[in-house]
């Protein structure tokens, strides 16, 4: 393992451009005729087994109709020299608070990764509208001003953790410790891999299984005491050669970004789309619309 990796990783470098794609709102035209359950103030969300669930075959699952699911890195204020492309992937504080108002006023329910699994393979009723919300890279501000601004609305959230991060200090950006991960992972959001240190996934050869999937996955099970079963692919970059792989390691699904899903393994490229830190809620509420 490369220990002189880091300057903190060219921190602000990788989480900028962090888990970029060629596109933000690619969109496949997807309709079915599933049934949804709608979700009362005193719901919560419903425990799913996904260990029971059967995989249902790829066309099966590209029928569904797909749920919104928006990625997110760095929740913060713009600084002075911030350039358009990290502008792209930092939300300001109080434009993200007011998207997730928006989300909830317009009667969003956020959903985890079990309920999604369900609902593609086997057409599991989900709540009404319902959203997915994952943050990638381990930023602090994550914890210190998502994680509040999340449960003021009743949200969960998956976050993407790149363990060469955890509680790290950088010269532009902080990282979460494992006791603020396994916090999250209390309250009853979803912890995932996203590598060991962002290495682009369709380079790996060799060692990098071990590097990149087995032992980040080990880490995070050890931080948290639950199964890690859910991937995103740094810069969202992915290739089919690589399903294999991810498989054998008991992944159930992996999320990529705005690229067309492959039509023969849906479950390992599920798309997301960047909220842009350009973005006001009213524009994330059409872009929303436009790419699901």
């Amino acid at each position: 393992m490369k220990k002189n990796f880091l300057p903190l990783l060219a921190a602000a470098l990788i989480i900028v451009a962090g888990c970029q794609s060629k596109s933000q709102s690619t969109t496949e035209n997807n309709t079915d005729n599933t049934t949804v359950a709608t979700k009362t103030a005193d719901d919560t969300s419903p425990q799913v087994d996904a260990s029971k669930v059967k995989v249902a075959d790829a066309k099966t699952i590209l029928a569904r109709k797909q749920v919104p699911i928006l990625c997110y890195h760095q929740i913060r204020n713009w600084k002075a020299g911030d350039g358009p492309m990290t502008k792209d992937y930092t939300v300001e504080i109080q434009n993200f608070k007011d998207q997730m108002k928006m989300l909830a006023d317009s009667g969003y329910n956020t959903i985890l990764p079990d309920q999604l699994y369900a609902y593609l393979n086997e057409g599991a009723a989900l709540p009404k509208k319902p959203i997915m919300l994952t943050f990638d890279d381990t930023v602090l501000d994550q914890f210190t001003t998502v994680n509040p601004t999340l449960k003021k609305h009743g949200f969960k959230a998956v976050y993407f953790i790149m363990t060469v991060s955890i509680g790290k200090q950088g010269k532009f950006v902080n990282y979460m410790s494992a006791e603020q991960i396994k916090q999250l992972s209390d309250e009853g959001n979803i912890i995932g891999s996203h590598t060991y240190d962002h290495k682009n996934f369709k380079k790996y050869t060799g060692k990098d299984w071990e590097e990149q999937l087995d032992k980040p996955t080990k880490r995070l099970e050890e931080i948290t005491g639950k199964k890690i079963e859910y991937f995103a692919y740094p810069f969202g970059l992915w290739n089919k050669e690589g399903f294999p792989e991810l498989k054998k390691r008991n992944f159930k699904m992996a999320f990529a970004l705005a690229d067309k899903r492959d039509e023969k393994d849906p479950l390992m490229c599920v798309r997301r789309i960047i909220a842009s830190g350009h973005w006001n809620p009213k524009t994330l509420s059409n872009s929303i619309k436009k790419s699901f």
